[in-house]
């Protein structure tokens, strides 16, 4: 690779980084070129986009970031065979890797970084799997919001049947 085109890399990568809240340093070595078209399809269809990369690059990109960023949790990772996993969804490489590996060993994930959030090695698949999404949070906080005011609404309604009632009853008496 010449200065320049690792300029370039360098270049794309931190216009990767800087637009994408969310990636994840996958190992995906060891697995076949059919399985690795095959994931890259998995991840193709769920709008993740995966690049091989080299560690060298990728740490000079992120060293050029701006420091509140906290990429530095992350050079530990940058070891043997990488893979970065972009999307604009944080649980869902976390899902097409547990998706993947109910057929096979790979891919590991080395690390996630999850908008200044950094989870290294993949005992933490579990839990980014079961992240919400932004707009899972948004539908659950619209539920919380739109519950107490159905309960008003219906509190009232059978308040006021409940009043006729009432005063059916007494009327009836009263004659």
């Amino acid at each position: 690779m010449t200065r320049a085109e690792k300029s370039a890399a360098i270049s794309e990568l931190k216009e990767k980084f800087s637009n994408n809240s969310f990636f994840y340093l996958t190992d995906s070595s060891t697995l076949t070129v059919e399985q690795v078209n095959k994931l890259r399809g998995l991840c193709y269809e769920k709008g993740v986009e995966m690049k091989v990369i080299k560690n060298t690059l990728a740490r000079k990109a992120m060293e050029d970031a701006p420091e509140e960023k906290g990429y530095a949790g992350l050079f530990e990772a940058l070891k043997g065979p990488t893979a970065i996993m972009f999307t604009d969804t944080a649980n869902v490489p976390a899902k097409i890797i547990k998706e993947f590996r109910e057929q096979f060993d790979k891919p590991v994930l080395k690390a996630a970084y999850i908008d200044t959030s950094i989870y290294l090695g993949d005992d933490n698949i579990k839990t980014l799997s079961e992240l919400k999404s932004k707009e899972e949070l948004l539908g659950e906080i619209i539920g919380l919001l739109q519950s107490p005011a159905k309960n008003v609404v219906s509190a009232l309604k059978s308040g006021g049947s409940t009043i006729m009632g009432l005063l059916k009853a007494l009327e009836e008496r009263s004659e």
